[in-house]
């Protein structure tokens, strides 16, 4: 009968002992095998489930009928609820915390409308919120009073928020908030402090995706702070004691555009802390879903078990007295999700939470946080789940928890290489492989808002680079030898974390490119994908202004789109199934880059003509798109062409480039890789470029405090003992210090910015930029609409490169392969009148300037054509009012070589022959040009050395060195002797404008000799002079006078030289405009300082000796003249007719209309930059002088 039964119920059938003799002999084999998952093989079905559901021996009675889900659920209800009667209770009780309820339940803790002081706005239900007012506070709908309390805050923004607790008695203002009053207290990550009244440091700083838990304590009467999990300190203790329903409510106040993800207990906490409540009670429901999910990890170990040992199960089967896991697994896991599924569907309040904790952690250990992964232990869950009707609401939750969970993950070294982000990305790309999530995915009206957590990371602070690099090793430092290997050994671990992070950010992408939405019409790949694009362009439209507008996107999303389309933009799109998406007409396959495609380059039109809404106020070189639309329409068709060039074409072989029709066979519905290029550009110019920006910012940081700890380091071998020596020491902590910080920020932006794909993908795109600027450059309309961030992205990129660390190719392969293209552009273009932008301009210029002080770069401008034909004139063009300062500065780096005495310390004496010839010609060729310039120079000049002595004079008069002012001053000063520099070339390559003609220019330029000459020794306190000049880390050798006095010394020594091979009677008289001067004390006082000054600490070798003897000769001669006026001035008498300026000619002309009388040259001279009189301030029509003479204005 029994026999019989276990025939009929083939499931009850267990493992028998076998009685065969040869089995006997393998029975210890079998045995050892099946007493996996606690030897559930040996047992009967009974006794395998109550291992699953973790009940005691015996506790299932003999099935007698087919067991299905029903079975199991019946079990469930039954047996299990019945053992595990804690899941039948309801959570204690709470006591210590008030809540309102709504009268539906479970009470849910909000936000408290009438506390609400400012505005807030709930971004993302349940309680993402965003201040948009100057300062919004708000409280909770909870207190407590008693116990141990918490709720977390998930930073979307890491600006101003104070986070904390308050009571109903705290007011809130729109200048005060939490912690601004007695009992409240708050933490500001911003600024570091904790805030009660009073401001006090505490904490770290805090970073976007950060979760601060907010703890209180009323057993210890503390408060205290947790950042990630790690825990800031008690921040308060001895908080006030509350008497019930008047206790501390969860309170924030936020700055303008701050959002912050609240989070009381509604969802798990992601950093829970022991002992710590939340405010808001889980749901009844939590504990049941834990513990059968639980179960169904139990039955899937069971699988795995099995299946690890197939061969052996496979001689039990044989038996047909064993019953297969594979048999058992589809009812008792379909039995456990349905009663999963009722208990939800009985408490549709508990879905969410149920969702972001138990489900989350279950399907990750499933998954494994760790390769392999187990995709097939997934699969099976996945299947299960899909098929009840509840699952995409579950789902939904589970897709939001990941994206939240993608955000909020940090980097741990213990954990690389699958750290961060990357476990639950991994998880994410794997459910998405199946149609039916993305459809899931897709529908949700958050699918941006997902997508933008997927592709987020947390950027580490400084403690968080402490924990990542815990070795730090600099070249030169004194740290321990070993530092170096472990630092090596902890950036490559790191850097892999990176890659495989950045790898399912390309998966996840690729995944959204090819999912084709189930709508009509049928859309073609790549539309979702161009669709979220378009978004996030329109939402970060102000993401690079001082004050970024509300809603714009973590810069971490930025610059993971950014490096995901330059990977595929790079190094293609073969192995990820996007074959469909093409070039404009390019060929080749899409196992080459698009950026590394050689032959025809074409780039569609339509990307910079049309004026889609994501790109509205996207400014064009030419203006708004509005101003060129109504004043430069163009004639082509912007719906249906491209421009096409050759790669690698010269400026004039770009003339041959030609607009053609598009290829019919490309929909403008398509998304094309031009059109990936196009956002990638936008995507590196609002989060890339600040990132390079605050990287060279830490390198060159670096470097001054390594200048500053190797010179305390000399400083203290100087000095054996006393008060200096411990000073020292302290200060060289400090810097010590410094460096280190340094060196690990600098490390960071090296795994995450400099990869070396990443630097080859950034040189291809600036090549092919340049290129496609050069050949828009021919179109004079079109180029007018190119977008300004074109333009800004490719200086910026190319400067990166240039300056990347380690270097991404030698300087030589730079310049020949990537720098030909791009000088022409820049020297063709900085003046173009085109580019309505001036800072734009200035950009252009400033490259110019920082290219050229490197030998093997100005080289390269050399030996390009445009350079040497259009840049001198444009150049001397560039110098006004707004652009003389880059323009001074290339000036001064092309004309070195030619001046008076450089230094011995920190110039180069590199030249460039060829730009100072061209430079000359230009000068000669055009006279007018020539002379505006001059006038410019001499004006700019007068005016940066009044600038300066005003400022040191200032600081006098408050016997103290402001730090602004003195780096004021210095800056100045620089500028002052460059200005110096260049009019020095002027007077030794030009000198017959000033030796000839008329003595205008001659006298101006005296005027400036004596007037800085003036300015330089009329200082009170000399040693207060040279510290004005000194900028931080400076020695004083470097900034003296002599940076200045030299380039006087030069042009007085160019003038006399000339003097002496020009025919005396047609030349100017240099001694007697020298003497002319009405200030003969401060002349002669000037000299005897030039002659005395300490120009061998100056000059390198004696090659200046003889200058130097012939410029005293000079200065004897010019002291005997001046004494001789001076005597014969005061044996004579006033002269009513002399001119009132000047006092040394006679007044022989008049302005008209207003009849005011002058010297011919003083009113020649005012009237190149003024046509008004300067006694009465009328417009002058024309000068007449008084040999009836006639100058029209």
């Amino acid at each position: 009968m029994a026999e019989d039964s276990q025939r009929i119920n083939r499931l009850a059938s267990g493992l028998a002992v076998i009685l065969d003799g040869e089995d006997r002999k393998e029975s210890s084999q079998r045995n050892r095998l099946i007493s996996y998952s606690d030897d559930f093989g040996e047992q009967s079905l009974e006794r395998t489930l109550e291992y699953v559901f973790d009940l005691p021996s015996k506790t299932i009675n003999l099935l007698t009928s087919q067991v299905d889900a029903n079975v199991i659920c019946s079990i469930i209800k039954n047996e299990y609820l019945m053992h595990h009667r804690i899941l039948q209770n309801i959570d204690p009780c709470r006591e210590g915390v008030s809540a309102v309820a709504d009268g539906s339940g479970p009470y849910t803790v909000k936000i408290e409308e009438s506390s609400v002081c400012g505005e807030f706005q709930v971004i993302k239900p349940p309680l993402l919120v965003e201040s948009h007012a100057v300062f919004s506070s708000v409280r909770a709908s909870a207190c407590v009073w008693k116990g141990k309390w918490m709720y977390e805050v998930a930073l979307e923004t890491a600006g101003l928020q104070q986070l904390g607790w308050a009571t109903i008695s705290c007011p809130f203002t729109e200048h005060t908030g939490v912690g601004d009053a007695d009992d409240s207290y708050a933490f500001d990550g911003k600024r570091v402090i904790k805030w009660n009244l009073n401001a006090e440091p505490y904490g770290q700083s805090w970073v976007i995706g950060d979760v601060i838990g907010c703890c209180i304590d009323f057993e210890s009467d503390e408060i205290s702070y947790y950042r990630n999990g790690v825990s800031l300190g008690v921040a308060f203790n001895g908080i006030r004691k509350m008497v019930p329903g008047l206790g501390y409510y969860p309170a924030i106040s936020l700055s303008q555009g701050e959002r912050c993800d609240l989070n009381f207990g509604g969802r798990p906490f992601r950093y829970p802390v022991q002992g710590f409540q939340p405010i808001q009670a889980p749901p009844s429901t939590n504990q049941l879903a834990i513990h059968l999910l639980h179960c169904f990890s139990k039955l899937l170990n069971m699988w795995r078990g099995e299946r690890t040992s197939h061969n052996c199960m496979e001689k039990l089967r044989r038996l047909k007295r064993y019953l297969p896991v594979e048999e058992l697994y589809s009812p008792v896991s379909r039995g456990i999700c349905m009663e999963l599924f009722s208990a939800l569907d009985a408490n549709a309040e508990s879905v969410e939470y149920i969702c972001w904790g138990p489900l989350l952690s279950f399907l990750m250990d499933v998954f494994r946080d760790q390769a392999p992964h187990d995709y097939e232990s997934l699969d099976r869950v996945l299947d299960i789940l899909l098929d009840f009707p509840g699952s995409n609401l579950m789902f939904e939750h589970l897709l939001f928890a990941l994206s939240y969970r993608c955000k909020t993950a940090c980097i741990v070294l213990r954990e690389c290489p699958y750290s961060g982000s990357y476990p639950y990305l991994a998880l994410v790309c794997h459910m998405l492989r199946r149609e039916v999530l993305m459809v899931v995915w897709w529908k949700m009206s958050d699918f941006e808002f997902l997508f933008e957590g997927f592709l987020s990371q947390i950027s580490p602070n400084k403690q968080d680079l402490q924990y990542m690099i815990p070795a730090v090793w600099w070249p030169g430092s004194c740290e321990d030898i070993s530092y170096e290997n472990s630092m090596m050994l902890t950036t490559r671990t790191l850097s892999e974390a990176i890659d495989k992070i950045e790898e399912k950010h390309r998966d996840l992408c690729c995944l959204v490119m090819q999912f084709i939405p189930p709508v009509t019409p049928p859309q073609l790949p790549g539309s979702i994908f161009r669709t979220f694009l378009q978004n996030i362009i329109l939402r970060n439209r102000g993401a690079d202004r001082n004050i970024p507008p509300p809603g714009v996107s973590s810069n971490s999303v930025l610059v993971s789109l950014f490096t995901v389309i330059l990977h595929f933009l790079s190094e293609g799109f073969a192995t990820r199934g996007c074959g469909w998406m093409m070039g404009s007409g390019t060929s080749g396959g899409t196992n080459i880059g698009f950026l590394h495609r050689g032959g025809q380059q074409s780039f569609p039109l339509p990307l910079i003509l049309k004026n889609d809404p994501h790109r509205v106020e996207i400014p064009r070189l030419g203006g708004s798109y509005s101003h060129l639309a109504n004043f430069h329409p163009v004639n082509v068709d912007p719906e249906a062409e491209v421009v096409r060039w050759e790669e690698g074409c010269t400026d004039d072989e770009v003339q041959q480039m030609r607009v053609v029709a598009l290829e019919s066979s490309l929909s403008s519905s398509t998304l094309v890789e031009e059109e990936l290029l196009d956002a990638m550009l936008l995507l590196y110019h609002l989060g890339l470029a600040p990132n390079f920006k605050q990287a060279s910012a830490y390198m060159s940081h670096q470097s001054h405090s390594m200048s500053q700890l190797e010179e305390t380091d000399r400083q203290m071998r100087d000095r054996s003992s006393g008060e200096q020596l411990r000073r020292l020491k302290e200060a060289r902590g400090v810097y010590r210090e410094e460096v280190i910080d340094c060196v690990r920020h600098c490390a960071w932006y090296r795994i995450t910015l400099f990869a070396r794909w990443k630097q080859r993908g950034m040189y291809a795109a600036c090549i092919w930029i340049v290129q496609l600027l050069l050949a828009l450059s021919k179109m004079d309309l079109v180029f007018c609409y190119i977008p300004e961030f074109y333009l800004e992205t490719l200086v910026d990129c190319f400067h990166v490169l240039r300056k990347s660390d380690p270097p991404f190719v030698p300087a030589g392969m730079f310049i020949k392969q990537g720098l030909a293209s791009f000088v022409t552009f820049v020297v063709t273009h900085f003046g173009d009148p085109r580019i309505s932008s001036a800072e734009l301009r200035d950009l252009l210029l400033q490259s110019i300037s920082v290219l050229v002080q490197y030998k093997e770069f100005l080289a390269a401008f050399e030996s390009n054509q445009a350079a040497t034909r259009s840049l001198p004139t444009a150049l001397l063009s560039a110098f006004d009012n707004r652009s003389w300062i880059p323009v001074t500065n290339i000036l001064i780096r092309l004309c070195k070589g030619c001046g008076f005495g450089f230094l011995k310390h920190g110039e180069s004496s590199s030249t460039s022959s060829v730009f100072q010839k061209l430079l000359r010609e230009a000068c000669l060729n055009d006279e007018e040009l020539f002379s505006a310039f001059l006038n410019r120079l001499f004006n700019t000049l007068s005016w940066a050395m009044t600038e300066f002595s005003v400022s040191i004079r200032e600081m006098q008069e408050k016997c103290q060195m402001i730090e602004f002012q003195q780096r004021k001053c210095s800056v100045i000063f620089d500028l002052s002797s460059n200005l110096a520099r260049v009019l020095e070339f002027c007077t030794c390559e030009i000198p017959q404008a000033f030796l000839s003609g008329a003595d205008t220019n001659l006298r101006r330029l005296v005027e400036l000799v004596v007037f800085v000459l003036n300015h330089l020794t009329s200082v009170a306190d000399p040693e207060f002079f040279e510290l004005t000049l000194r900028r931080p880390g400076q020695t004083p050798e470097k900034v003296n006078r002599g940076m200045i006095l030299a380039p006087l010394v030069g042009i007085i020594l160019n003038l006399l030289d000339a003097s002496v091979v020009t025919d005396s009677r047609e030349q100017n008289d240099i001694v007697g405009i020298f003497t002319s001067m009405d200030c003969s004390d401060t002349l002669i006082s000037g000299f005897q300082y030039l002659l005395k000054f300490n120009w061998a600490a100056t000059f390198k070798g004696d090659v200046h000796l003889t200058k130097l003897r012939q410029l005293e000769d000079f200065s004897s001669h010019l002291i005997s003249r001046t004494v001789k006026r001076v005597s014969y001035e005061g044996e004579t008498e006033s002269n009513d007719d002399m001119c009132c300026i000047c006092y040394t000619s006679e007044a022989d002309a008049k302005f008209l209309p207003c009849t005011h009388v002058s010297c011919f040259g003083c009113i020649n001279r005012h009237l190149i930059n003024c046509e008004r009189c300067f006694f009465c301030n009328a417009t002058v029509l024309e000068v007449i002088q008084n040999d009836a003479k006639t100058c029209e204005i």
